[in-house]
């Protein structure tokens, strides 16, 4: 390997990428082995090599930094190849052009130290070799963190930012625009390995999944590359990260637009060198609106005078200046002169000569829009540069002139200077290597754009990595142009996000990105997007209906303001009215039969119990309190138990007056006021004992209930032990049960009008109602539970009420004519008796008139006179019968019994028989 030298006092060696690819020739164990040949001139590549050299004649004509000291220059390139790599930097080391390791030929220069190369995989052999040797080396381009290991790479330096941050970039520029569900093309080498696999880490931290990760390499078949296309065509992924050198990556782009996939946007890594003219027009198709890292860059001053100047006949001595040449203008030498090993020489085309003119293809052809990679290596040179001088520099002397010995450098001294001493390109900041051999990481963020067939590097933000402030990205997103396909951020995601009020619920054996979006439960929410899961509401809150925020649950009680409110204390108004009409219509009454006839006294405590029940409906209506809680049930079970005792007591002197007919009969004792009072009193007594047990024991009081309701706080009474409450509905049970059967048993008295059959009528509603309210009262919540059993209180109420009391109105009222004693006493009946048997006296006169005139006319005797005596007796005696009639009903009348029942008894018939 024959190195490209420019003599100087101090030598500075460097390992070049300048041809993109290399020809391996098989053994034929024949002849000797033939080395590895370059192929694929690059003049983006070559344009490193002049970087290095443009530096080092602004060194060597500068007054100020290493004066009367020359540096020239030893280069050898490397084609992509690793044994190309390693022997050529062994073969700068010995000074021969065969790799001989540990020894140093050069007579008349010093080497300093090596720049290169410019790939990851390719530094790597070398710097452990170099290492080994304490031989400083500075790449420009590799950027993998793995060598800023000091203890397997000690000599190792680099003017470009590591890769140690770029995961973080990638992850947080895919985190920016949304992209959950990316691909991966990584090469297939130790460095795509590793980088590979931070990235991903990183990617899947972030809460983005890898859809695929796949390897590429330059040697790669035609066939492994056209299964990469295949995967990447059937992935619904839009987004794919490169972590590749563009070498490795022209024929998969080629092939993935001969294959028609070219709707993908592209994030490159910091190994992605964007480099335009190593792709075919093709590849600009596929990487249109890439996304890519790159290192920060920096101005070469008078860089470009310097390539307009390049001549083959002017500068004979630049390394490889003819097989640019020939590329540039697409020329052939005339006399075949190319590099040695070259063997593609084109003998067809036009020749060369020097009438080409560079100037005007310079900023397309050199790509000078982008000095990235040539400006580290630009810098690398001064690096070196300042390295010596501080080496060489004798601080004692005023004027700053050399005074050591040029060759006394050693590369192992020039390797400790380069650890400590800053450099600067012009007026470009001061840089220092760190411990670790990196300078500070900036990264730019860069975009492709293809317009009108022309390639443009647009620079759309930055990255900034720091220990304190974090690691920020920072993107101008109006300054990118997507792809053909694409009109606006095109999305990456397996599946849609969930929004508020969802969760994500991994697919089975997916990974996480795939997922299906599941409503939150009632009463949890989820405010933020892709939540993976939901949270409670506080008790005093309910979900809204989007799930999305907790709201504060509505109090809800039976309020007077709503219209079920407003019906009921309606009805329970409209009841109680009615009810103190009837009660005064009574004592208005007082003194006429039919009131008389049903016991004013039980009346009229049954009428203001029945108007307290329907006022006491009030009590459960409005916001609860601990007074309105303390009255609900005991208040509704006093009045009640009074209205349903009344009712008892009725229908037990009913059965006593029927009972008690006889005038020497035990029962007519017990047929005054003494009774009632007591079956009233007993009855409310108890009820009441039950009542101020529970009031003691375990009292009513409010509570805001959530559990009944979940998206409402019922306002309600805890009735406390429910054992209570139960016992006094049980007490108005047992005796409404009672009444019913008394009642039902007394409904066939005879009578014109028989009060036994309402009570029956109305303790049968009254047992109905409750019997349904029970059910009823178990199956609803809230302020239904109080409106069922304001409900039952209204309508068994509204039962007795009406049962009772309305017929009797409606006599007093309405038909005033039959509220008379004869209607009730037994008057009518008395006349119809008299007169009953007046004409059954007048009818045996006449049949004796008819038996005794003719028999006058036919016998001359009259009738006997005892005959008309016996007839007189019996008139005299049907009227004393009469007469004890109608005191034995005035009698029953006292007792609230009518004529027509007694009509029907023994006693009766047998008066009537005499």
């Amino acid at each position: 390997m024959d190195p490209f030298t420019q003599p100087g006092d101090v030598l500075i060696g460097g390992v070049f990428l300048v041809y993109s690819g290399y020809d391996f020739p098989q053994p034929s164990f024949h002849n000797w082995p033939q080395p590895v040949t370059c192929n694929g001139f690059h003049i983006r590549y070559y344009r490193d090599v002049l970087g290095l050299i443009f530096a080092i004649n602004e060194i060597n004509n500068s007054p100020d930094l290493l004066p009367n000291v020359t540096i020239g220059f030893s280069l050898v390139h490397s084609c992509m190849s690793e044994l190309r790599n390693i022997g050529g930097a062994m073969s700068l080391m010995s000074g021969t052009g065969n790799p001989v390791p540990c020894y140093d030929c050069r007579k008349t220069s010093v080497m300093a130290g090596i720049i290169g190369d410019k790939l990851s995989a390719l530094s790597l052999p070398i710097a452990r070799i170099l290492g080994v040797h304490s031989y400083p080396q500075i790449s420009y381009g590799a950027t993998t963190s793995a060598l800023s290991d000091k203890v397997n790479f000690p000599s190792f330096f680099r003017t470009i930012s590591n890769n140690m941050f770029q995961h973080i970039a990638i992850s947080q520029l895919i985190g920016q625009f949304g992209w959950t569900w990316v691909g991966m093309v990584i090469v297939d080498n130790e460095v795509g390995e590793l980088g590979g696999q931070a990235i991903r880490t990183e990617v899947e931290k972030s809460g983005s999944c890898v859809a695929f990760a796949e390897k590429i390499h330059l040697s790669y078949s035609k066939r492994q590359v056209l299964r990469v296309v295949d995967v990447i065509r059937e992935s619904s992924v839009n987004i794919i990260i490169l972590h590749s050198t563009e070498a490795h990556m022209k024929f998969l782009l080629d092939a993935m637009y001969d294959e028609g996939v070219t709707g993908k946007i592209f994030i490159s890594s910091a190994s992605f060198t964007i480099t335009p003219g190593l792709f075919s027009k093709k590849a600009w198709k596929v990487l249109n609106g890439t996304i890519g890292l790159m290192s920060k860059t920096g101005q070469i001053p008078g860089f470009e005078t310097f390539l307009q100047s390049l001549h083959p006949s002017l500068n004979h001595s630049h390394p490889l200046i003819k097989p640019f040449w020939k590329t540039a203008f697409n020329c052939n030498w005339e006399n075949g002169e190319f590099i040695k090993n070259t063997t593609h020489a084109d003998t067809q085309g036009p020749l060369c000569s020097e009438d080409e003119d560079l100037k005007t293809m310079i900023p397309s052809l050199l790509e000078t829009f982008d000095l990235s990679l040539t400006y580290h290596a630009y810098l690398a040179v001064y690096a070196y540069a300042h390295a010596l001088h501080a080496l060489l520099q004798c601080p004692s002397r005023e004027n700053h002139q050399p005074c050591g010995n040029v060759t006394s450098i050693q590369p192992w001294k020039v390797l400790r200077s380069l650890k400590k001493t800053p450099f600067q390109a012009h007026s470009e900041d001061i840089i220092t290597f760190d411990a670790n051999g990196d300078v500070p990481a900036l990264h730019d963020i860069v975009t492709i754009q293809i317009l009108n067939g022309h390639f443009h590097l647009v620079t759309v933000g930055s990255f900034t990595p720091g220990a304190v402030t974090g690691h920020t990205v920072l993107i101008n997103r109006s300054q990118i142009l997507w792809n053909d396909k694409f009109s606006q951020v095109p999305e990456s995601v397996c599946s849609n996000s969930c929004g508020p009020g969802s969760r994500r619920v991994t697919r089975r054996g997916q990974p996480p990105c795939c997922f299906d979006c599941v409503p939150c439960s009632a009463g949890e929410i989820s405010n933020s997007t892709d939540a993976v899961k939901c949270f409670r509401c506080p008790q005093d809150q309910w979900s809204n209906e989007d799930q999305d925020r907790c709201i504060p649950k509505t109090i809800e009680f039976l309020s007077y303001q709503e219209p079920l409110g407003h019906i009921l204390v309606s009805m329970a108004s409209v009841s109680s009215l009615l009810g103190l009409s009837i009660l005064l219509t009574f004592i208005r009454f007082k003194d006429t039969p039919i009131i008389k006839a049903t016991n004013r006294e039980l009346s009229y405590i049954l009428l203001t119990s029945l108007i307290l029940c329907f006022l006491c409906c009030l009590v459960f209506i409005g916001q609860p309190s601990t007074v309105t809680c303390l009255l609900r049930q005991t208040f509704f079970s006093v009045v009640f138990s009074i209205s349903i005792s009344s009712v008892l007591a009725k229908t037990i002197m009913v059965i006593l007056a029927f009972k008690a007919t006889r005038l020497n009969s035990p029962l007519r004792r017990w047929l005054g006021p003494i009774i009632p009072r007591h079956v009233v009193g007993i009855c409310s007594g108890l009820q009441i004992l039950i009542c101020s047990v529970w009031l003691y024991k375990s009292p009513p009081f409010p509570v805001l209930n959530t559990q009944i309701e979940n998206h409402k706080i019922i306002f309600e009474c805890n009735e406390g032990h429910k054992l209570f409450f139960y016992m006094t509905l049980g007490f108005m049970g047992f005796l409404a049960t009672i009444s019913f059967f008394v009642a039902f048993l007394a409904r066939n008295l005879p009578g014109s009008y028989n009060e036994a059959k309402l009570i029956t009528f109305s303790m049968l509603i009254f047992c109905c109602v409750w019997i349904s309210f029970i059910p009823a009262y178990l199956s609803t919540s809230g302020k239904y539970t109080v409106a069922v059993q304001v409900f039952a209180i209204l309508v068994s109420s509204a039962g007795l009420l009406g049962c009772i009391f309305l017929p009797k109105c409606y006599i007093i009222i309405v038909r005033p004519e039959k509220n008379r004693r004869e209607c009730f006493g037994g008057n009518t009946s008395f006349k119809h008796v008299r007169l009953s048997y007046r004409l059954s006296v007048l009818r045996h006169l006449i049949n004796a008139a008819r038996a005794c005139v003719p028999a006058l006319w036919r016998q001359p005797s009259p009738p006997s006179l005892s005959m008309w005596i016996r007839k007189v007796e019996e008139i005299k005696r049907m009227e004393n019968l009469t007469a004890q009639l109608q005191d034995r009903n005035s009698r029953f009348y006292r007792t609230w019994f009518y004529w027509d029942q007694f009509t029907d008894t023994a006693e009766y018939k047998s008066l009537l028989a005499q």
